[in-house]
């Protein structure tokens, strides 16, 4: 009954179905709170952080592909000369203590799945806490970071940042553009016109109420095992394929795409993967992304595989993100300590 009524709602968020538009009276009080909420941030005394903070987020709910873009954009900015450090709130995190610095040996029950995905692609400090400040003072006190980048965030208003970057899916953009419930949205569309750099996962699927973009691709690798194996790779086969992501048909595409026949497994997102969930009694690989690979990596056998996916973003990005900042960062060089 859950799983239909979730399939409902995101039909009428996304689809042909109207539904939830009967709800748009709860969606202008949702609206006010919110804009409230951020008006309070605002006018408060934040703290100043004495290094600058890009936040890469989204306005809608639901995967965007927003932590490959973190990675990707940690990459960017090393070359360009910055040692960045990475805040995340950790969803799902059942940590008792907070901040924790994430390694690639994290449980993703206590961290969260990406931050552990991110710390085993990427040699920077990762630190999850649900008060981004927190996080972010956190790495000012104990590391040489000279930039913090915060995987989503965008709504935590509490943390001043110098940059946004806000991330669509190209394939279901804005949905029907109503904010929550009777949409999917966070905050109204007019949002995006404050972000000072707006990624589309892909070529957008119809028009966005917006006139500068980029877009964006996730360049995929051959399939890595979750253990090991002396099985071959898989290569256009009959699989399994198990997703646990904000948008598990993205990930089915693109495995059907490289001419895999896929049988597909949607889970929720961050979903809490067990031995049963990655287990179908017969002799087929079973395909997986990369952040649900690390919540299955102590009970995979040799036949579970992952696919490696990569952000590519437009090649001036880097340069175009240090000419802002360039201009912004006299807000955070008056700072005299980093805590």
């Amino acid at each position: 009954m859950k799983k239909q009524l979730k399939q409902s709602i995101l039909s009428s968020w996304y689809g042909t179905g109207h539904w939830t538009h009967l709800l748009s009276p709860l969606s202008r009080l949702f609206n006010t709170f919110a804009q409230k909420r951020r008006h309070h941030y605002e006018q408060t005394d934040r703290w100043q952080p004495p290094i600058p903070i890009i936040v890469v987020g989204n306005i809608a709910v639901g995967g965007t592909g927003k932590t490959p873009v973190v990675a990707a954009l940690v990459d960017i900015m090393k070359n360009q000369g910055y040692t960045p450090g990475i805040i995340s709130r950790g969803f799902g995190a059942k940590g008792q203590q907070y901040p924790v610095k994430v390694t690639p040996y994290s449980a993703p029950d206590d961290v969260g799945d990406e931050p552990v995905m991110l710390a085993r692609q990427l040699n920077v400090p990762i630190v999850v806490d649900p008060d981004r400040v927190s996080a972010a003072r956190w790495l000012c006190q104990h590391t040489n970071c000279d930039l913090i980048i915060t995987d989503d965030g965008l709504q935590h208003y509490n943390l001043m940042r110098h940059i946004e970057i806000v991330v669509i899916d190209g394939q279901r953009l804005l949905g029907n553009g109503m904010t929550l419930p009777a949409g999917p949205l966070r905050e109204p569309v007019n949002r995006l016109n404050e972000a000072d750099f707006i990624l589309v996962n892909g070529q957008p699927s119809d028009h966005l109420p917006i006139q500068a973009f980029d877009c964006f691709s996730l360049k995929t690798d051959q399939l890595m095992p979750l253990t090991a194996t002396t099985r071959p790779i898989p290569d256009k086969e009959k699989i399994h394929a198990v997703a646990g992501i904000g948008h598990p048909q993205r990930f089915f595409d693109t495995l059907s795409a490289q001419g895999f026949n896929v049988i597909p497994h949607a889970f929720a997102d961050h979903h809490h993967f067990n031995r049963q969930d990655i287990c179908f009694h017969d002799d087929l690989p079973v395909v997986m992304t990369m952040k649900d690979m690390v919540k299955c990596l102590s009970f995979a056998n040799d036949n579970h595989w992952y696919l490696p996916v990569q952000a590519q973003l437009p090649d001036n990005y880097g340069q175009k993100i240090v000419a802002l900042l360039a201009q912004r960062l006299p807000q955070c060089q008056n700072t005299a300590t980093r805590s």
